[in-house]
């Protein structure tokens, strides 16, 4: 773990010192007798420690497809396309408000099973996870009665048993999800026309930052909100929020960005709707969370033998990329923290060294961050802003080779 946290990119031959290390790495993540949640635990356990210190906490919930098309691992199923071949990764990401990482509380990993002749699928209803991960957070809020935690996932929680679920527990955790049903509602009509039917409480702006191609850019919305009851089947409802946020004054050529949330916390006035927003908007993290177990941790280029082999792995990738996310933002939001509380003395000083620039007696831990990114190709101008991610893993490869050879001459003087 510490191997791969120095270095993300590298593979396990790569991160292991010698043939015996990687032998050693391989019958690790063979060995039946250890299940992928022990490895996990601890990391589990220092995750809540953190919420605890947090008066609000989002749990993020997303899942994501890992592609080991073309190898010949034992377990795996079919992804969006039959012809794929791969797993299903969904775990549950805390995260404040400010969007610090706090690390993974839970994960689901499984494959699917093949259609039958009839097209229908075997195994349990994949729904059934969104329900689930609101039970597991439900449960954590007892250990934490001085923390909110709220629930937040994208359109496809939009689920009414997890509304009725989190209805009949009598909400311990709040819930924020992305309407993707226009419903009907007791009264008639359509849930979203009947929100917009009014005029709108405000406007925000915010700006959207760059990502996947699209330019950073300034977004204006204005905001429509209205508590209704849904109907949720045999007579009964929920009692809901919906908030619309629809954007005006789209640049040409730009599809306007318009967001429609449920909660199930009261919200009236401007402030209360821009808060679920903005925490809504906070759900980015968990896709960062991807994007650094994919494109830096290259977890489908993983050549195991089984799907079991694969959980084990991904345990620990989980939190290798966590790390990396939270040194990014904790980089942003605690300047002037001691680096040596993040990084050995070795990897300090390969920042200074490969910086050119004289070590202080105290590093901060964004000045060897930003030294580090900058071995990733982040320019460090004038308003180049932070460092992002992808320069940070990439800073790091470098960083652990010199860190490696100052280890070594470090000894053989001693």
């Amino acid at each position: 773990m510490g191997r791969f946290a120095a270095d993300p990119t590298a593979s396990i031959p790569e991160a292991c010192n010698g043939w015996g290390e990687t032998i050693a790495a391989y019958r690790f993540l063979g060995n039946e007798s250890v299940d992928w949640r022990d490895i996990m635990a601890p990391h589990w356990r220092q995750t809540q420690l953190r919420m605890q210190n947090e008066p609000v906490v989002l749990c993020l919930q997303d899942t994501t497809e890992l592609n080991f098309n073309g190898q010949e691992i034992e377990g795996l199923g079919p992804l969006s396309y039959d012809s794929q071949r791969g797993m299903y990764l969904h775990p549950t990401y805390a995260v404040t408000p400010e969007r610090t990482a706090l690390g993974v509380v839970d994960a689901w990993m499984w494959a699917r099973e093949k259609r039958n002749k009839d097209g229908q699928r075997g195994g349990p209803k994949e729904s059934l996870r969104w329900v689930e991960g609101y039970d597991r957070i439900a449960e954590m809020v007892q250990e934490m009665p001085g923390t909110r935690l709220v629930y937040v996932a994208d359109r496809e929680a939009d689920l009414m048993p997890l509304m009725r679920r989190a209805q009949q527990l009598a909400h311990p955790a709040d819930w924020l999800v992305r309407a993707a049903h226009n419903r009907c509602v007791p009264d008639g009509g359509k849930l979203f026309d009947v929100v917009t039917n009014a005029a709108p409480i405000g406007e925000i702006s915010f700006t959207m930052s760059a990502r996947h191609g699209v330019k950073e850019r300034l977004v204006r919305q204005q905001l429509w909100v209205r508590r209704v009851e849904l109907v949720a089947g045999r007579g009964s409802v929920v009692s809901v929020t919906c908030i619309v946020a629809r954007e005006v004054g789209a640049p040409a050529g730009t599809k306007p960005i318009e967001w429609r949330l449920l909660t199930n916390r009261h919200a009236s006035s401007l402030h209360e709707v821009n808060e679920l927003i903005d925490w809504y908007r906070a759900r980015w993290e968990i896709e960062m969370l991807f994007d650094i177990l994919k494109n830096a941790c290259r977890v489908e280029a993983l050549q195991l033998s089984g799907i079991d082999r694969l959980e084990r792995a991904l345990a620990m990738f989980m939190v290798v990329a966590w790390r990396v996310a939270y040194l990014m933002r904790l980089g942003r939001t605690s300047p002037d923290l001691d680096a040596e509380r993040y990084f050995d003395w070795a990897e300090i000083k390969a920042a200074y060294v490969l910086g050119k620039k004289p070590q202080p007696a105290r590093p901060s831990l964004n000045e060897v961050l930003r030294l580090i990114a900058q071995r990733g190709g982040f320019l460090a101008r004038k308003g180049d802003g932070e460092p992002g991610v992808k320069a940070i893993w990439k800073g790091l490869t470098k960083i652990r080779l010199v860190a490696e050879a100052l280890r070594e001459m470090n000894s053989a003087y001693d």
